[in-house]
């Protein structure tokens, strides 16, 4: 049963406690990808076999393979994940930045260029569920962006990939698919083999082998961050209907028994009833055992005095997904300070921004909302500054390089400015 903190007895460590369990994956991690370096394919293949039930007779999928998938997928799911991608498109085209330029007098041009990043692959789970939404989400953004190739790497169980994943690459225009998953992939990505090209950046989610592995490839290729297991916090007052907020929590409680579902409230009447009908709802879903792991272990309900230390809780949890559950949702969304993603308003359950809205689902995790954003068109580009100064224009300013440079004790640099001032030495 998911533990209730009334206030009066709220700690710091209560309220910032995910209770996650902690598991050292870097060593097994370094040993995967220094196997995946030294042998490539074959340690891919090898991979294959032993976690995904069977190795394919290709790590590439074929465009036929993609066309079949393509027939197999139902005309209702075609037609969700259809108007899905020109949702997700419409949000993210929002979000492409132009370059500028300045141009000063005198012979003075300054600017910034954008640059598509050139080559990117999306890792996409296909473990204990495979997510299609997550081909999407990570996809366009990558293809507004104008990456010149996106690849997706993903498990495929006894050789073969989900059809509703190949759907959706088909659907987001996704280049290359390869049938690899778990650190392997990573690694693939990140270093190349026989049949996996090198990309430039990876993203997208994973479980604790992923994430390891993204972290050890950091800096041989970009990545977009470390995800941690899925989170919800609602916000809720005592008008929140506890059969709704219940449901809600229990959408990412299905995710992983290490996900964290939070409800904080004003509300000590509505914290026992949505604690009830947890246990009530638990029991009807097909993922019971993973929800019920989740929200015994990891779940919390907190009871603070009023709205004001409700919020303030939320942003001192920052979590992934925030859901805020009254009536005038717009007039505290100022107050929110550290989130992923915000759900406004009583009908607007997480699942709405995971699959259809629009915004991205791929968030900051573990609190790190505080200091880092949802995946965007911006992970997908570069931004380069340029400079343009005429002689006259360097002679202005020259005497200020010279004396900024001397006082950092670096002469060279004085030297460079000042040199092309300097009569030609006699020959």
């Amino acid at each position: 049963m998911i533990k209730i903190y009334k206030d009066a007895a709220l700690s710091t460590e209560d309220i910032m406690s995910r209770d996650t369990e902690t598991f050292d994956a870097s060593a097994i991690v370094k040993e995967i990808i220094e196997n995946v370096c030294k042998n490539g394919d074959k340690a891919l293949f090898e991979y294959c076999e032993k976690f995904d039930g069977g190795a394919p007779d290709s790590l590439l999928v074929s465009a036929e393979e993609v066309d079949a998938a393509f027939e197999q997928i139902p005309a209702e799911l075609l037609d969700a994940m259809t108007k899905a991608r020109d949702n997700i498109r419409a949000f993210h085209e929002k979000q492409v930045r132009n370059g500028f330029i300045i141009s000063e007098k005198d012979g003075v041009v300054l600017g910034q260029k954008i640059t598509p990043i050139e080559k990117v692959g999306l890792y996409v789970p296909g473990g204990t569920a495979s997510y299609p939404s997550t081909v999407l989400m990570d996809a366009i953004p990558a293809k507004i962006a104008g990456c010149g190739e996106i690849v997706i790497t993903t498990p495929a169980k006894n050789g073969v990939v989900s059809p509703a994943i190949l759907a959706a690459a088909k659907i987001a225009g996704v280049d290359k698919i390869y049938k690899i998953g778990g650190a392997g992939a990573v690694a693939a990505l990140a270093y190349g083999t026989q049949t996996v090209g090198k990309v430039d950046k990876i993203v997208g989610p994973g479980n604790v082998f992923v994430a390891e592995a993204k972290r050890q490839v950091f800096g041989i290729v970009g990545i977009d961050m470390i995800a941690g297991p899925s989170e919800i916090l609602i916000i809720a007052d005592g008008k929140a209907n506890p059969r709704f907020v219940a449901a809600d929590m229990l959408s990412q409680a299905e995710h992983d028994k290490l996900a964290t579902a939070v409800l904080v409230t004003d509300s000590a009447e509505l914290a026992e009833k949505v604690s009830e009908e947890l246990e009530k709802q638990i029991p009807e879903l097909p993922r019971a055992e993973i929800a019920r792991a989740s929200i015994d272990n990891h779940g919390k309900i907190i009871v603070r005095e009023n709205l004001d230390t409700v919020i303030e809780t939320a942003n001192e949890i920052a979590p992934e997904h925030l859901e805020v559950c009254v009536d005038a949702p717009f007039d505290l969304l100022p107050k929110i300070k550290n989130a992923g993603s915000v759900f406004l308003g009583r009908n607007c359950p997480e699942a709405l921004g995971d699959y259809f809205a629009g915004p991205n689902h791929t968030l900051p995790t573990s609190g790190t909302a505080r200091f880092s954003s949802p995946l965007s068109v911006d992970d997908f580009i570069k931004k380069s500054s340029f400079i343009y100064y005429t002689k006259d224009a360097l002679g202005k300013v020259a005497d200020k390089i010279d004396c900024f440079a001397k006082h950092e004790g670096l002469h060279a640099h004085a030297k460079s400015a000042t040199i092309r001032f300097e009569e030609e030495p006699a020959k």
